[in-house]
């Protein structure tokens, strides 16, 4: 007879199975209605170069984990022609868009197959990271509790919309989830095998994406408070003389297990990756490509027989890496690594709640947190952290009273003796919650403190982990039944009912707000943002309009026999010329009012729209040709009451047609 537990475990995968199928549904039908994003006309000919050239030159600001996994079956089944001979492949430097246009639009391939056939592995790799969440979330709560955060993962309207397209950010999801699952399995069993797959998944992170470095500072934290946890209790009962010993062994053996971590990581998985991906950009290329674009960084070369200063050391060193086949490959992971630092500190011209400005501020990622995860993730994950935070507070207050009163009782140890002593207890006994909410408010930390503020996307990394305490923290809530009377124990389990009922509303809300998205799932915002369709009023890039809908723009004009010819101007990967020949000319606002050539008809993409016409912040400036004021002028703004900052911010011409949900179509008569 199968086990209590057996049986638990086939019904959990069984849910996950489930889970899993029904978002990759969702995504997979994403993937055929959505056209290239600005960032795939990038990634797409880098990852092709990657596998069939083995050359590197292309968009070094990424590893190359899910661009090679995406190209690899294009590279198999569709084998389309390379753009080798073009100048902006051999001539210049990092010329990943103007590559990318000429694979996709201008050598006889089919674009569409290209881009559909290259997101089949991104959706498979956003799959593994779900499962992956679920095995992360059972260390601590068993196998039924875990389906809860893999499902909000899974589900999870950013999630759906990222995990299709052949970009890097679900894969710094799959690489945090991936090390920090065999970093505790190691750390609760430090075998060599343990130690070996730790590093290994460490490396293999470093290729999802340059976010995963933070990982490196991350471990050597969590290896200090391991240390500390193995010193502190026994501290007061180790003799005095061999306390010195304590303190350097344990010192020594942790430090010295983070380290064969990093160098198992970066030795057997990076080096290797990066020496295949190099193996066919000549090396004279490589070193041109360094120097030119780390050329102006920090203050730019060091001269001849100076010392280098700051950053400008590791800029020099990597041109120097670079001009030598045995260190050239690493030589290109730190050039990507420079080139993400050099971005993160240089800010991006975005529009964020009613004005045009280079950064969001601190303020940016949690409100645009709070804007787009639906409404009952918020409720199951704030409610979680004010049940933690209570929780918390309450036995620090208790604990703390204990130590008063019974200073005698503990034997001459000091309160801070008997803090240590509990602290050390704590990370015993909850130390993968202690791990995951230390990255969780590390990385949030430092992305708040960036000027690269262009989407939730970059929350990615921590998303499964917020997910995953949440339901740690509904687990203890639910499950908490006092069975000490019939009494209580009666009251406890018609609570703990209540409780599962108001948990199954949230995710049916839940799954209902994902379908009513689906499968405009990039543009999603909750209520509190104006919903799906009207969340461009707060902020737009990768939040709302990537380039995602101009197929639907193509099935609109072909809809409409009477559009001859349509002016576009578009922000995407994709090429109106090539969606829809001989219909579309390509326009801009300083072309002016395109009726004034006899073309009746204009798509602007929203994200343009909110760029050229909202309000600058002090010490932005911006062309009086680019700003639309000619169809300012000619229609009235679109009213956005709708959202709770009412009808003054975000608002655009309004249009006589919407275009998925980024497009706005303008009939010009």
């Amino acid at each position: 007879m199968p086990t209590f537990k057996k049986l638990t475990s086939a019904w959990a995968v069984t849910a996950l199975f489930l889970i899993c199928a029904a978002s990759f549904g969702l995504m997979f039908w994403a993937s055929q209605t959505d056209s290239p994003i600005i960032d795939e006309q990038a990634h797409i000919p880098a990852g092709y170069g990657y596998v069939s050239l083995l050359d590197y030159r292309l968009n070094p600001e990424h590893p190359p984990l899910v661009k090679a996994l995406a190209m690899l079956p294009v590279y198999l089944f569709v084998h389309p022609t390379f753009p080798a001979t073009s100048t902006a492949w051999t001539n210049e430097v990092n010329s990943e868009w103007n590559v990318g246009y000429d694979f996709l639009y201008r050598s006889g391939n089919n674009a569409n197959a290209i881009v559909q056939v290259g997101r089949i592995m991104p959706i498979l790799l956003t799959i593994l990271t779900a499962i992956l969440v679920w095995f992360l979330a059972r260390r601590i709560m068993g196998a039924l509790w875990a389906l809860l955060p893999a499902f909000l993962f899974a589900l999870d309207p950013t999630v759906l919309a990222h995990g299709h397209y052949v970009t890097t950010d679900v894969g710094a999801a799959f690489g945090v989830v991936l090390s920090l699952i065999f970093f505790l399995r190691f750390v609760e069993k430090p075998s060599t095998k343990n130690l070996w797959l730790s590093g290994i998944a460490f490396g293999v992170a470093q290729l999802a994406k340059f976010s995963s470095p933070l990982l490196a500072p991350f471990f050597i934290f969590l290896g200090i408070v391991l240390w500390l946890r193995d010193i502190v209790p026994h501290w007061r009962t180790t003799e005095r003389a061999r306390r010195a010993a304590l303190f350097w062994r344990r010192f020594g053996w942790w430090a010295g297990r983070i380290a064969l971590i990093f160098i198992i990581g970066y030795v057997v998985i990076v080096y290797p990756v990066y020496f295949l991906f190099t193996a066919g950009e000549p090396i004279a290329k490589q070193a041109y490509d360094t120097q030119y674009i780390l050329g102006t960084a920090a203050g730019g070369p060091t001269v001849q027989g100076a010392l280098c200063h700051g950053m400008r050391c590791l800029d020099d060193l990597d041109v120097w890496m670079s001009h030598h086949y045995a260190t050239r490959p690493l030589a290109q992971y730190m050039l990507g690594v420079l080139m993400v630092l050099q971005r993160i500190t240089g800010g991006n011209r975005i529009y964020f709640l009613g004005e045009v400005r280079n950064f969001g501020g601190w303020i940016y990622f949690p409100l645009i947190f709070l804007l787009k995860e639906p409404i009952p993730t918020l409720i199951i994950v704030i409610l979680g952290f004010l049940l933690a935070s209570w929780w918390t507070l309450r036995t620090m207050r208790a604990r703390a009273r204990a130590v008063r009163m019974n200073g005698a009782a503990n034997s001459g140890r000091t309160p801070w003796q008997a803090w240590g002593g509990q602290f050390g207890d704590y990370i015993t006994r909850h130390f993968d919650e202690f791990s995951m909410a230390s990255f969780v408010v590390l990385y949030w930390g430092i992305s708040m403190h960036t000027e690269l503020d262009i989407g939730i996307r970059y929350l990615l990394p921590t998303i499964p982990l917020i997910f995953i305490l949440a339901a740690g923290v509904w687990r203890k809530w639910i499950m908490n039944i006092d069975l000490s009377t019939i009494g209580t124990a009666v009251r406890g389990v018609g609570a703990a009912a209540a409780k599962y009922v108001f948990l199954i509303a949230l995710l049916s809300w839940f799954l209902l707000e994902v379908l009513f998205a689906a499968p405009h799932f990039l543009s999603y915002f909750n209520e509190f943002g104006g919903g799906t369709w009207g969340g461009y009023h707060f902020v737009t890039d990768s939040n709302y309009d990537w380039g995602q809908d101009l197929l639907r723009l193509q099935s609109f004009v072909d809809a409409h026999p009477e559009i001859n010819t349509i002016a576009v101007d578009y922000f995407g990967g994709g090429d109106p010329s090539y969606s829809m020949p001989g219909k579309t000319v390509a326009w801009s606002s300083s072309m002016g009012n395109p009726a004034d050539q006899g073309i009746h008809w204009l798509a602007v993409s929203v994200n343009t729209l909110e760029l050229a016409t909202q309000p600058l912040a002090p010490g932005m400036t911006r062309n009086a040709s680019d700003t639309y004021s000619w169809l300012t002028a000619l229609r009235p703004p679109a009213d956005a009451s709708g959202t709770w900052l009412g009808g003054g911010m975000g608002n655009l011409p309004t249009p006589d047609y919407r275009i998925g949900t980024s497009l706005f179509v303008y009939h010009l008569r």
